[in-house]
């Protein structure tokens, strides 16, 4: 299977979806869009589409002019029947793609702080696995309302929407289950300066203590792309 990433910064990478897509003989194609004149490839390039994080916003046009092309790079796979899966800000942009607003959440998620399946995840296919509460890293200021058509999976306290489902094959995470300790590292080092005290964000010596709270994201995260291959193999 061809996987395409949609990456915002050099050091947001995918994470422990490498891991994953190794193990299973899947290859990658990247567009940088941090690099001058990024590009996309064509649909018939690739499988599926991985929509990583970034500290940009979804409405940032005129700050990040390669935002309009992304968006319509995102709605044509959309369209094109592909399997896509958003991680945070990925998941904006794809709730956006899908006539979702995108707008500034109540109050900064940033730490280590439990989601919560809705009861609709436990019948869910994709999200039958996530039984109960779970602790995983999240790092956003914005949030978006629910897609029209799309499912809501999981929630937590300082953010209504942290993970849905549309047409099946659609996914968007709130939070940042790809994350590994290094890419952890990396995020305190670049964008540490958006840990402003507040009621839903921790600071960053707090964050590093609890790193071993991203096995159990990562496992979730692991069963979740088993079931959207069983998906990919039965379209």
């Amino acid at each position: 299977m061809r996987i395409h990433c949609l990456q915002h910064a050099a050091f947001e990478t995918p994470g422990t979806i490498l891991e994953w897509a190794a193990r299973h003989d899947h290859c990658w194609s990247y567009t940088r869009l941090y690099e001058p004149q990024p590009q996309f490839p064509p649909l018939t390039g690739f499988d599926w589409l991985l929509i990583l994080g970034g500290a940009m916003g979804v409405r940032e046009e005129d700050r990040y002019p390669w935002l309009k092309p992304e968006k319509e790079f995102i709605k044509a796979t959309i369209e094109s029947g592909k399997i896509v899966l958003g991680i945070c800000l990925g998941a904006q942009l794809l709730a956006e793609a899908l006539g979702a607003d995108v707008y500034p959440n109540p109050v900064p998620e940033i730490g280590f702080w439990p989601i919560h399946p809705t009861p609709a995840a436990a019948t869910h296919p994709l999200f039958g696995h996530l039984t109960g509460p779970l602790t995983v890293l999240h790092w956003h200021a914005d949030t978006f309302t629910l897609p029209v058509g799309a499912m809501a999976l999981a929630s937590s306290a300082a953010c209504a929407q942290q993970a849905f489902v549309a047409d099946g094959r659609l996914v968007g995470l709130q939070f940042h289950p790809e994350l590994t300790p290094e890419l952890l590292h990396a995020m305190l080092h670049h964008d540490g300066h958006e840990l402003v005290p507040g009621a839903w964000v921790q600071p960053a010596d707090l964050v590093h203590q609890q790193a071993v709270e991203l096995a159990a994201g990562q496992a979730f995260l692991f069963q979740l792309l088993d079931q959207l291959a069983l998906r990919q193999a039965n379209f």
